[in-house]
């Protein structure tokens, strides 16, 4: 068995809008101009060099943005335009969370256990209600229709509905799992909040995290409850995945990542004892540089030849307490042997680096031949989005473009044009 990581296509509503309560980046560029086209062209990249090591590598697609249906709920009627007017007149920020592209963080599109892992050997994916957020509530509806076309034909895979909202779920960017290999049987990590910290949310709740290891059929020497730590949320660690990331035997966190620290690593070296637990301390890289650097919410993953890749943002390597870090972490020839930087300043700028990205999928060889083709990529098809994204992707969008009836028809047409050339039939998605 393999990892297949399925990435978010930044959509061409790609704005910053600033809607992420605790998400610093999110904050601190709303009201600037976003370009969608790039956005989506720097995460195009992102996928072509994971394949290009040799990962097999799918996507999810953008949600239909404006989301007009969303607007009719809410008590606007008439048609899609003008339901999407009379809300921008009526209070601008529902439009503007209609208009969100942050379903392109796929990383909070679902938990997913393989079947390696599960009592009833099945795989399960639930979607996430995402429910402390307005913008990212409307995203689950979609986010389940895609998973269940891209795994359809495959029986031993369960898609879940979300949880109850009252259980605030986040999905994959606070799940973690550590294995000697990722086909064998795993140790899953469910990191949920305390908060409000300092006005700060915790997003993932701990009630979410004990049904979804009931749901999931995980025995408890396969499921471990964590605590983020106060200090992360407040610096601006919205999800778990800004301070921690985990590939097979390493974890690889900050000092003050966790609540703790010292209990969690204990469990986790009791349940598997070849775990390795790369610990940043706080005196060498503050939590304020990891957060500004996302030098957590990095791809972390495993090469033919055993050794480790993590994959990072260029500003990683503009934080020079950062930068002298990943340095000495090489030279010491340690389990991760490899950094890369790729540029991801349209989605760094609004809150996600490469770890938000992505959503991470165990499969074996004839699970992932039987996976919807239409999600999966090959050079071919990145060509052909690349083309596609220049022609009908939005160059810039100014926060006063928002309510331009112009724009919402040109992220209508270029979803429509994706929709079709992957060959998706209309409604379908």
């Amino acid at each position: 068995m393999r990892e297949v990581n399925f990435d978010g296509l930044v959509g061409p509503s790609h704005n910053y809008a600033g809607l992420s309560l605790g998400n610093i980046a999110s904050a601190t560029h709303a009201g600037a101009a976003s370009s969608p086209r790039e956005a989506a062209l720097q995460g195009l990249d992102k996928m072509r060099r994971m394949m290009a090591l040799g990962f097999a590598q799918g996507l999810l697609l953008p949600h239909d943005r404006p989301h007009a249906g969303w607007l009719r709920q809410l008590g606007f009627g008439g048609d899609d335009m003008s339901v999407c007017r009379a809300a921008y007149d009526v209070q601008p920020a529902l439009l503007r969370n209609a208009f969100s592209a942050s379903s392109m963080w796929t990383a909070n599109a679902a938990t997913v256990s393989p079947r390696p892992d599960t009592e009833d050997g099945r795989s399960h994916i639930s979607v996430a209600n995402l429910s402390s957020m307005p913008h990212r509530s409307i995203e689950a509806a979609q986010t389940g229709r895609q998973l269940r076309l891209l795994f359809a034909a495959l029986p031993g895979v369960a898609v879940h509905d979300p949880l109850p909202a009252c259980f605030g779920d986040e999905g994959a960017a606070n799940h973690m799992r550590l294995c000697l290999r990722h086909g064998g049987p795993g140790l899953e990590i469910f990191v949920h909040g305390a908060g409000p910290v300092n006005g700060f949310p915790a997003r993932q709740h701990i009630g979410a995290s004990q049904a979804l290891i009931r749901r999931h059929a995980l025995a408890p020497e396969r499921a471990i409850l964590a605590r983020q730590s106060d200090a992360a949320i407040a610096a601006g660690a919205f999800h778990n995945d800004v301070v921690a990331v985990a590939n097979e035997t390493v974890l690889f966190a900050h000092e003050q990542a966790f609540a703790e620290p010292g209990t969690l690593y204990a469990r986790i070296r009791q349940i598997l004892p070849e775990a390795q637990i790369i610990e940043v301390p706080a005196a060498l890289v503050s939590l304020d540089e990891a957060i500004r650097s996302y030098l957590f919410n990095s791809q972390l993953v495993t090469l033919d030849d055993g050794g480790m890749l993590l994959l990072l943002p260029d500003e990683a390597r503009e934080v020079p307490s950062v930068a002298r870090w990943l340095a000495a972490m090489v030279e010491s020839n340690g389990p991760i042997r490899r950094v890369e930087f790729m540029p991801l300043r349209e989605s760094m700028r609004n809150g996600g680096g490469p770890a938000c990205l992505r959503l991470r999928v165990v499969l074996d060889e004839g699970e992932v031949a039987a996976l919807d083709q239409r999600f999966m990529l090959n050079p071919a098809k990145c060509d052909a989005l690349a083309a596609l994204i220049a022609q009908y992707w939005p160059e810039r969008i100014a926060p006063e473009d928002i309510g331009n009836p112009d724009l919402w028809r040109q992220c209508w047409s270029a979803r429509a044009a994706l929709l079709d050339m992957l060959g998706f039939a209309p409604g379908e998605l």
